[in-house]
């Protein structure tokens, strides 16, 4: 299975620290996974996969890679994606894509 699209949309919040961006991972131009998040954290930028809120407060991953290369080559194609939103002229109004 091949990654054949990654749409980033950066999150313009002045107020959000962490969170840069979502993301959305297209495999084999026939599957879409939504609601990746590209976070700051302590030693960098990395992916976070979609996740929903547990009553007891706690995330638990609604879709993820069951392996550490596939892990990876998602955060490889989400991480570079995100370099080039950086790179393009910014819209005025909203998020951007």
């Amino acid at each position: 299975m091949e990654i054949t699209g990654v749409k980033v949309n950066l999150v313009l919040d002045e107020q959000e620290k962490k969170l840069k961006a979502f993301a959305n991972i297209t495999f084999d131009d026939c599957f879409v996974v939504s609601g990746l998040k590209v976070i700051k954290g302590d030693k960098g930028l990395f992916v976070s996969m979609p996740s929903r809120k547990l009553k007891d407060g706690t995330f638990k991953d609604i879709a993820h890679p069951l392996d550490n290369e596939t892990r990876q080559k998602i955060e490889a194609k989400v991480l570079a994606a995100y370099e080039e939103k950086l790179k393009e002229p910014p819209h005025s109004g909203g998020n951007v894509r």
